[in-house]
């Protein structure tokens, strides 16, 4: 792995941050021409863009706090972290709805635009994990299974080493992820050019996310905290109380909106014959 690419003097310019931030670039961009297809104004978008994504990393760095009570804040690491996603969803959920009050724009035609750039921005931003080697899975026998190097180690605390001292091959939960993004991404795409109704695309992408993110912690391994006892109590993790909660409320929504969009369409169509 390569989770340094350089550096400018003694400071490291490091993958994760690079990959990052070109994901969150390729994200705007991506929503921004959508919402221009849309008939939404792009220079609009790029604002709202922005400031989501302020409002996404304060929302994973808030959540982080909550699952690692022993995580440094006035620490470098705590600010090159890249949080815990659920926190920057939510964070950029709120952020989202506030500001379309703001702007006076519809919200779900706007949230259709930004889901595939969210999509987008996670297949290059779970490859900068990778780089880094946080976000590690479990051991694993599997012909793909992942070594990391000392420089990986050092940098997030990956195991690379088994309890008999033998290299340990790990799950790489980060390129699952990120090849199942990428795979979402052009699903979206997709749904966008043949939605129903507003909201679907956010909606959609709402349940896939969270059904494959309760499906992959399965084979995660790295240290995440638990908040209020929830992994003790449940046997599942934080990540996967909160997707089956995601999940459940926006199959719900899907449901009612689609029916909603249902009941428009009738009065039209049997107008036209």
């Amino acid at each position: 792995m390569y989770p340094e690419l350089f550096r400018i003097g003694d400071f490291p310019i490091n993958t994760y941050g690079v990959l990052l931030a070109a994901g969150l670039i390729l994200a705007l961009f991506t929503a921004a021409k959508l919402a221009q297809r849309d008939g939404l104004p792009k220079e609009r978008i790029y604002d709202l863009g922005l400031w989501t994504i302020l409002g996404g990393l304060l929302g994973s760095k808030i959540l982080m706090l909550f699952v690692d009570p022993n995580v440094e804040i006035f620490s470098l690491d705590f600010l090159r972290s890249g949080g815990v996603y659920f926190g920057g969803f939510i964070g950029g959920f709120m952020t989202l709805a506030i500001l379309l009050r703001f702007y006076k724009l519809p919200f779900w035609k706007v949230g259709d635009a930004f889901a595939p750039g969210v999509a987008l921005g996670q297949v290059l931003g779970r490859q900068g994990c990778f780089s880094a080697g946080c976000c590690w899975g479990r051991p694993t026998d599997l012909p793909w299974g992942v070594h990391f190097g000392e420089a990986g180690h050092a940098n997030t605390g990956v195991p690379i080493y088994g309890p008999d001292g033998a290299d340990l091959f790990l799950h790489p939960t980060q390129l699952y992820e990120s090849f199942a993004m990428l795979a979402v991404f052009g699903f979206l795409l997709y749904l966008h050019r043949n939605k129903k109704f507003d909201g679907q695309v956010l909606i959609a992408y709402a349940i896939i996310y969270s059904i494959f993110r309760f499906l992959i912690e399965f084979v995660r391994d790295d240290p995440r905290g638990d908040i209020l006892g929830i992994t003790s109590l449940s046997g599942l993790s934080t990540s996967q109380v909160i997707s089956l909660l995601v999940a459940a409320g926006a199959t719900a929504l899907l449901v009612k909106m689609w029916k909603g969009s249902g009941s428009k369409s009738e009065p039209e169509e049997a107008s036209t014959e």
